[in-house]
């Protein structure tokens, strides 16, 4: 009895065991992994892409596709070997951590850079949206400041902090900002990656953060997502971020700040590049944390203490984000620009209107997603991936939900911007799913190897299938970027058809700083061609579609200024009302030339029509430039009259 006593009171007396670490990766091997994988993502993608430059192929063959889908063949090849065998190899650590950052890198450069060799443009080339995102590089280019893509003076509403950083590429290389877009935004796609497979890392072995990685670049190919690269890096990081905030939370003792500063600088960059990915990560963050606080709570733990380490806890993350995300959100709040009307949102397009479902099993990739799902319901409750995944998931279709009851009130919530999000995490989850079926089914044989052969050859050639998808997939993008023109007038194919508008875009911007003698950043223009401020950084009187126009700007009353001046009896009454415009009045007018008149065109909008925007031509009389204070000169279909 005496010795039985004796080990219960060493036993109570006895430190707790040590909690096993959140993390597989220590904050010193997590810094250095970010950094140096991030350089070298960088610079094996500024290298393949001026390889892959060279290839020299024109448009309108299929040799891109053949050489990007061979290069695919191989890398894959490397990475189910390295997954395979590699990592059973002796190798030191850091050859595998290194090989696969390269075949990350190289992968995801080398699907975009191939087929876009023939052009200078980035998926989508000058047209839609790229539009906008062309002329916000090339306001970033022409200077040091944050600023507003469009309107001279004014606060900028939609985040810069990526378009900051590329505006800084393209100096540095010595390139106007729409040319340096392409290579800016591959060298994003391929740092993406790694970074991604740096932070899965964080919270599963390094052989499931390789092929999660790889499944969320297809993701992003497949569902052509990357045509917005500014977005796509947060909807990369976003799983693995959701799960280690997940183990944080869970956490009941004491967790490493670092962790906590990672979340918060996740949100951040997201704040400071794209404001839909900053609210939802926000959500699913607090959302993670109440779930966990409520889990403890009925397992016994008191709650005020519960709430107090968890609020803690979030404090510290939504410090890091706010004040991350206040360097390009603050200047528009210290404006005013919060209560100002707003219309980003009013856009319903058909992805908007139905639930997104890809796993419907008509696809590889569908039935990757099917099996995510699957995975994601049986495992949810055991295992601490699929739980965050799914709750990540569930509140995408809450978010879809919440949209379509917005239009209640004649707005949207822009649910379909979280297509690819739901998309990625059912592919990676896709993944897990194949892991487990693979652990699982060699039990069920005495010869267990043919059957890990057979799921290696599997899974293989199932990656290669995605890569062919993907490749054709962002065919159409392609095709456009090979068939817009450049600021020079002409287009990838040569062409210069002067029946297109881009056709003229080199004589245009030519003519203005002839007519105008200032330097760009000092004119502002009213333009009938909407891809003029594309290729060179005037500024706008008025955004070309209300839809992206900035809050601060009076995008309405600017266009009844517009209507006013047409409407004057003469040259001395539209320059005195050019001079007392309550905003700053163009000194640049390219108008198109209309059976006798000059032509400018005011956009509304138009929600919910499937295309928000309503166009009205309105038509200014020639004699109301006959003044000595006008210059004109005709190019092409356009008139370009600069004020002396």
């Amino acid at each position: 009895m005496t010795t039985t006593l004796r080990r219960r009171a060493e036993t109570d007396t006895a430190p707790a065991p040590e909690e096993p670490p959140i993390t597989r990766l220590t904050l010193g091997r997590t810094v250095a992994e970010l950094v140096l994988g991030s350089v070298l993502a960088v610079v094996l993608s500024m290298v393949l892409q001026v390889a892959a430059n060279h290839i020299g192929t024109d448009p309108g063959t299929y040799v891109p596709n053949a050489l990007v889908n061979l290069a695919s063949a191989v890398i894959l090849l490397v990475l189910f070997a390295l997954l395979g065998w590699g990592w059973a190899a002796r190798w030191p650590s850091w050859v595998r951590v290194v090989g696969a950052w390269a075949a990350l890198s190289v992968l995801s450069t080398l699907l975009l850079a191939i087929p876009l060799q023939a052009t200078r443009f980035f998926l989508g080339g000058s047209s839609v949206d790229n539009t906008f995102r062309l002329q916000y590089m090339e306001r970033m280019t022409a200077g040091h400041s944050l600023a507003d893509m469009n309107y001279q003076g004014i606060a900028p509403y939609y985040p810069g902090g990526w378009f900051w950083l590329g505006g800084r590429f393209a100096n540095l290389i010595g390139w106007d900002g729409w040319a340096a877009y392409k290579p800016y935004s591959i060298l994003w796609i391929s740092l993406a990656t790694v970074v991604a497979f740096v932070l899965w890392s964080l919270v599963v072995r390094r052989r499931l953060a390789l092929l999660a990685s790889i499944a969320t670049v297809f993701a992003g190919l497949v569902t052509v997502a990357m045509d917005e690269p500014y977005a796509w890096p947060t909807t990369a990081w976003l799983p693995p971020i959701a799960v280690l905030a997940w183990l944080v939370f869970r956490r009941r003792g004491r967790v490493p700040v670092w962790t906590l500063l990672l979340i918060g600088g996740y949100l951040g960059f997201a704040g400071m590049t794209y404001t839909l990915h900053l609210v939802l990560g926000v959500l699913a963050v607090v959302l993670l944390a109440i779930v966990a606080g409520v889990l403890d709570v009925r397992r016994g733990e008191a709650a005020g203490a519960t709430v107090k380490r968890l609020l803690l806890r979030l404090v510290v993350i939504g410090v890091v984000t706010g004040l991350l995300s206040l360097v390009t959100w603050g200047p528009f709040i210290l404006a005013g620009g919060l209560g100002k009307p707003n219309v980003a949102a009013h856009f319903l397009p058909e992805t908007s209107a139905d639930f997104p479902t890809p796993f419907e099993p008509t696809s590889v990739f569908g039935f990757l997603c099917l099996a995510g799902l699957v995975w994601l319901v049986l495992r949810a409750r055991r295992h601490a991936v699929a739980f965050p995944l799914l709750t990540l998931a569930a509140l995408v279709y809450v978010w879809f939900g919440l949209s379509t009851l917005a239009l209640m009130v004649h707005t949207t919530l822009l649910s379909f911007r979280f297509v690819v999000t739901v998309d990625t995490v059912f592919a990676v989850a896709g993944v897990f799913a194949a892991v487990d079926l693979l652990r699982l089914v060699p039990k069920l044989f005495r010869d267990g190897r043919p059957v890990l052969v057979t799921g290696f050859v599997l899974a293989f050639v199932a990656a290669l299938s995605l890569a062919q998808t993907s490749v054709k997939s962002t065919g159409d993008s392609v095709k456009t970027a090979e068939s817009d023109y450049y600021d020079n007038g002409f287009n990838a194919k040569g062409q210069h058809d002067t029946s297109q508008d881009g056709a003229w875009t080199g004589e245009l911007i030519g003519t203005i700083d002839e007519l105008s003698g200032r330097a760009p950043t000092q004119d502002i223009v009213l333009s009938a061609d909407d891809r003029l401020l594309s290729f060179a950084p005037y500024w706008g009187f008025q955004q070309t579609t209300p839809h992206y126009a900035n809050p601060l700007a009076g995008y309405t009353q600017r266009n009844a200024e517009i209507k006013s001046w047409t409407t004057s009896a003469d040259s001395a009454q539209l320059l005195d009302r050019l001079a007392t415009n309550p905003h700053q009045a163009p000194n640049v007018f390219v108008l198109r030339k209309d059976n006798g008149k000059l032509a400018a065109y005011l956009a509304s909008d138009s929600f919910p029509q499937a295309s928000p925007v309503a166009v009205e031509k309105v038509d200014f009389e020639p004699a109301l430039f006959d003044s000595p204070r006008f210059v004109r000169r005709d190019v092409g279909p356009f008139a370009v009259i600069a004020l002396r």
